[in-house]
């Protein structure tokens, strides 16, 4: 099978990024670019992210709703890395131990600054948080980073 030319193949090289990243020893997780301006991460929350209340702690909705959001954007940049520069969240519902998808979408922006957004959907189906965030493109080439091969 010939290797995968074009939006493809940058879709494919931003998920080894997102699997290569040490912060993601921390979480089963697994990225998908879906298509140019989508993202998801599948992921599961696990009892050892739960605060003292007994559900996931803010931290684990943060990262999902940024990366899913961030890689979303991201699809559409082929020569920069691109930074958060800015992120609010609504928590709608507590998350327990389960499955839970986060699926990110590009809204504006193709300059230097874009705008995406972000939800998680837990075990039942429901929407247990959302998100927006700006990215902004940084002076990091992708080509040069651990984990972003074609």
């Amino acid at each position: 099978m010939p290797p995968e030319a074009g939006a493809a193949a940058h879709f494919r090289a931003l998920e080894s990024l997102y699997a290569a990243a040490p912060i993601n020893r921390l979480f089963h997780s697994h990225l998908q670019i879906v298509d140019s301006g989508v993202a998801r991460i599948d992921f599961r929350i696990e009892d050892d992210h739960y605060h003292a209340g007994g559900a996931a702690h803010g931290t684990s909705y943060f990262k999902m709703l940024d990366d899913a959001a961030f890689y979303a954007c991201n699809s559409l940049v082929t020569d920069r890395f691109l930074l958060t520069t800015a992120f609010n969240l609504l928590f709608t519902r507590p998350i327990k131990a389960g499955p839970v998808i986060a699926e990110g979408r590009w809204v504006s922006g193709q300059r230097r600054v874009f705008v995406g957004e972000a939800r998680l959907i837990d075990a039942d189906g429901e929407e247990a948080a959302r998100g927006t965030g700006t990215f902004m493109r940084s002076s990091i080439p992708l080509a040069g980073l651990k984990g972003y091969a074609s």
